[in-house]
């Protein structure tokens, strides 16, 4: 599917350390847009975004984790891109536009290895158009779910892909990495996914938790939902933030609580432009569900690590 899309992916994963980082390319440029809805987030170049500014293609996003220190990855990013001569021109040379943001793993494995400039360059050597790794690889690798009791009490997240493919029309592919203070729930079946986990199997709803007022006090500011969505509808910046905007539908039908005061959840949007027209509403409302199962396809192809059990070896 990425290779119609006109995106390579590539991930970078340090399993030991759990962490790791996440590139999306399209080397040849894609108009982009961004929503940053949760409370805590870390970015880097999201103003270039915002309709009305002078930069209107996007070469790469970065999606990584290390917190605020894995934002380093982006000059490997950037260096890669400049080797293949894509970027923005400019008298003196290319300058690769790469937009991104983080989660915080650094509770889990080794806090002091993070996604560095090396790292994003080898994620983008090991970029492809087949098939997308998914589970606790690249930025999803120390991601963690339901921290309302703190991380002993969590799930393992992890980072999953999904596409909405219509008999006709757009193709809509999202990359989620889950990694939210609150639990992951199917909406199609209202039971809690991934979470607080309860003694002895199954998981403890976040909002009941909070009700009775048994949360970890101060609440855990280790949290972030953050994705991409790609279509290859052609948009101009205001119809990708547009998009951007709707797709966090699906991030809160996924997610209880969602963007909370210390959830960084961000979506980026690229257009590839490489597809046919399309309403924006069905552009909406299929970015919406792409979110919403990648999210779950995030936490349900992850494994154990660090510690902390994924839902597959978690007795329901």
């Amino acid at each position: 599917m990425v290779q119609e899309l006109g995106i390579l992916v590539g991930h970078w994963t340090h399993e030991e350390a759990c962490t790791g980082c996440t590139v999306v390319l399209c080397p040849e440029g894609a108009t982009g847009g961004v929503a940053v809805v949760g409370g805590a987030p870390g970015t880097r170049e999201t103003d270039l975004l915002r309709p009305g500014f002078l930069v209107d293609r996007v070469h790469a996003v970065l999606l990584t984790g290390g917190s605020a220190y894995g934002l380093e990855a982006a000059s490997g990013v950037m260096r890669w891109l400049e080797e293949q001569g894509k970027g923005f021109p400019t008298p003196a040379g290319v300058v690769p536009i790469v937009v991104g943001a983080v989660i915080y793993d650094l509770s889990l494995g080794q806090p002091h290895v993070r996604p560095d400039a090396e790292a994003g360059y080898k994620a983008c050597a090991a970029a492809s158009a087949e098939g997308v790794a998914e589970g606790s690889v690249g930025a999803g690798t120390g991601a963690t779910v339901g921290k309302a009791l703190g991380l002993e009490k969590a799930t393992k997240g992890g980072l999953g892909t999904y596409v909405e493919t219509p008999s006709e029309g757009p193709r809509v592919w999202a990359l989620m990495v889950v990694n939210p203070f609150g639990e992951v729930v199917d909406p199609e079946t209202s039971q809690i996914v991934a979470g607080v986990r309860k003694d002895g199997g199954g998981y403890l709803p976040t909002l009941e938790i909070l009700k009775k007022g048994q949360s970890r006090r101060p609440f855990p500011t280790t949290n972030s939902t953050i994705g991409v969505v790609v279509t290859d509808a052609p948009l101009d910046k205001a119809g990708c933030q547009r998009l951007a905007v709707m797709a966090h539908d699906g991030l809160a039908r996924a997610i209880r609580p969602s963007h909370t005061q210390v959830d960084g959840d961000v979506i980026f949007v690229l257009s590839t432009a490489k597809g046919p027209k399309a309403d924006l509403i069905l552009l909406g409302a299929l970015a919406a569900r792409a979110v919403e199962r990648a999210i779950i396809r995030g936490v349900q192809m992850a494994k154990s690590l660090g510690g902390l059990p994924s839902c597959q070896d978690w007795p329901r």
